[in-house]
């Protein structure tokens, strides 16, 4: 029953039984005003009509305390655990009608909005705290390299030409790596701020490809990685893109296949395929592999198939997650391929770019 209609019972009861009762012992002391015994009668039926009447509104208040206030004072308990962070106090709205299950029923969506809240802020402080701790431990490796090979210059102990380029090239590749953890926490926290700076723009896929795999195919010898790289486009096929994080998909990419690769010889493959309004880009390597239990998992972030933070990897564990965050913001998707022990494939697609003036002009000569 509705509130509304409790109060307004309580209201009518309230008002008019008592006046009834008055009326009702007024015309029976007028009928029997001549007679003692029947005013005996009267004054006994008064006693029995005011007892009947506390009774009544005993039972009346109890009524409307257990209807409408006790409903209150759970609510506010409710609250106060809210007042006090705990989010688990729940009131079911079932068991309750009208505006206290409305209340309950808004009570029930506050909580579960604070909860949510508070659980994403929970996990947030956590995933921040194993950035730290990740970012922290993989610093440490390339600073105590560069640090022991300087030291070795300085010592003498590079002491012909060889060695010594060797040690200068080792020093450059650790602080590549270091630049490359402090470039993946910047833009987690641009991430985290909706702030990533996309610039858009017409690019020509294939050669835009073919520049990145130029760029990293001399990195990729020197770690005995060989970079194939097929492009099954027609040419001038164009997409909207920002060159510069696009660069970062492929990079990030192509870094968690070397990452990961356990032959002698290491084979990265990357294609261009046409996808009829889309172009899709295939990147395979011949490594180690995910299994299938963590290959759903592998673009979250902190994810890591390897926790073991003494794995010689390392990685801060955000980095297929950054790319899977670009890819998305260009209007595409991302998923995987693996077979443990023969390698990985990750695919994404964008939509191709069409100039609508050169479209219309071809319909115009057809």
């Amino acid at each position: 029953m509705t509130l509304k209609k409790r109060l307004t019972i309580t209201f009518i009861t309230l008002l008019f039984l008592p006046v009834a009762m008055l009326i009702t012992s007024a015309v029976l002391l007028l009928i029997y005003n001549d007679s003692q015994v029947s005013r005996n009668f009267v004054i006994e039926a008064i006693w029995i009509m005011i007892v009947f009447l506390t009774i009544y509104a005993i039972a009346l208040t109890t009524w409307v305390n257990k209807g409408v206030f006790l409903h209150i004072r759970k609510l506010n308990k409710a609250m106060g655990y809210i007042s006090e962070g705990n989010f688990d106090y729940a009131l079911d709205a079932d068991q309750v009608d009208g505006e206290i299950a409305e209340l309950y029923n808004s009570y029930e969506d506050m909580r579960f909005k604070l909860k949510e809240s508070s659980d994403e802020r929970i996990r947030d402080e956590a995933q921040n705290k194993e950035l730290i701790s990740n970012i922290t431990h993989d610093l440490k490796t390339p600073i105590t390299s560069i640090k022991g090979y300087a030291e070795g210059i300085i010592d003498g102990v590079a002491d012909t030409e060889e060695k010594r380029a060797r040690y200068i090239r080792t020093i450059y590749d650790k602080t590549k790596d270091l630049d490359r953890l402090l470039n993946e926490l910047t833009f987690y926290s641009s991430i985290d701020n909706n702030k990533i700076p996309y610039t858009f723009r017409s690019i020509d896929i294939g050669r835009f490809f073919s520049d990145c795999v130029e760029e990293v195919g001399m990195d990729l010898e020197n770690k005995n990685i060989r970079l194939n790289f097929e492009n099954l486009l027609l040419p001038n096929t164009r997409i909207i893109a920002d060159p510069v994080q696009m660069r970062k998909v492929i990079n990030n990419i192509i870094g968690n296949s070397v990452k990961y690769m356990d032959k002698e010889e290491g084979i990265i493959d990357i294609r261009l395929l046409d996808a009829v309004d889309s172009v899709r880009v295939e990147i395979e390597d011949n490594g180690k592999g995910i299994a299938a239990k963590d290959l759903g998992s592998i673009f979250e972030r902190f994810y890591r198939t390897d926790a073991s933070r003494n794995s010689a990897q390392g990685g801060s564990g955000i980095g297929l997650s950054i790319v899977k965050k670009i890819i998305e913001d260009h209007g595409g998707y991302i998923w995987a391929t693996s077979k443990e022990g023969e390698g990985t494939c990750m695919h994404f697609v964008i939509r191709k770019y069409e100039d609508n003036s050169n479209k219309e002009e071809k319909e115009e000569n057809l």
